[in-house]
């Protein structure tokens, strides 16, 4: 795991709830903006400063400033997420009590698209979300404000080299499933139950060969109207939710 100290910033309701609740000791500093009577934000500071939190008071115009964007009247400087790296991935795999299911992103670089899967990872329980070093957006302050805290609940980890990570989870009995708009096979004909990674492509270029090369199959989204593809984090959500779905079809054993 990357543990490096280094800070960042969290703002919006959602993601400095999110580590607030799960790690609060990541939690420097606290701005909320002065003269706002909220009965939510006054919750949360309340609990910051249980934990030994220092939370501090200022315009809504200072706030706009250091977060550069929807700040929803808190502002929270946080040791940055921990990202794990591709040596940390064998671990994760022993420590999961069910079969893995695994979101693979293959250059999603814009950070609303990486904050929107992570989300959506989070809600359909994955065990971890995989993505390229090189050609990945950053975990920054913009992803986990649209993850709504699933940044600080879903591992992420970062790989050097995303075909040989794909060659181990292949080795590791965990089938690759690669969504792509040109494929013949339709994603509610595909099994995707038991150990599973999806693999989602770019925003524009999709799947990239060497990527495509390791999937045991490739999948399409059925479209019934005029647009010829959906926002990969859209693409996400409908693939994660299908996996999820036939996961919770099998039927648990019955005793004796």
């Amino acid at each position: 795991m990357n543990d490096d100290a280094q800070e960042d910033l969290a703002f919006g309701l959602h993601a400095v709830e999110a580590v607030l609740e799960a790690q609060p000791e990541r939690i420097q500093t606290l701005w909320c903006q002065k003269g706002v009577r909220n009965r939510r934000l006054e919750a949360l500071v309340e609990r910051a400063r249980a934990a030994g939190i220092r939370v501090l008071f200022e315009s809504a115009d200072s706030l706009n400033r250091r977060a550069g964007g929807v700040h929803q009247r808190v502002v929270a400087q946080v040791q940055a997420a921990p990202v794990y790296r591709e040596s940390d991935l064998p671990g994760l795999l022993d420590k999961m009590t069910e079969p893995p299911l695994l979101l693979v992103l293959d250059g999603v670089t814009d950070p609303h698209n990486l904050g929107a899967c992570l989300r959506s990872a989070d809600a359909a329980g994955v065990h971890a979300v995989i993505v390229p070093r090189a050609r990945s957006a950053p975990l920054n302050a913009t992803a986990r404000k649209v993850a709504c805290g699933a940044a600080d609940r879903v591992p992420l980890v970062t790989v050097a080299n995303l075909a040989r990570c794909l060659r181990f989870l292949n080795q590791q009995g965990i089938a690759i499933t690669g969504a792509a708009g040109e494929a013949g096979h339709r994603l509610y004909d595909a099994d995707l139950r038991g150990a599973q990674a999806l693999v989602m492509g770019a925003e524009q270029a999709g799947l990239r060969r060497l990527t495509r090369e390791h999937c045991d199959q490739l999948v399409c989204i059925p479209m019934a109207g005029t647009v010829s593809s959906l926002n990969v984090s859209v693409a996400t959500g409908v693939c994660l939710f299908e996996a999820r779905r036939q996961r919770e079809q099998i039927a648990p054993q019955e005793p004796g």
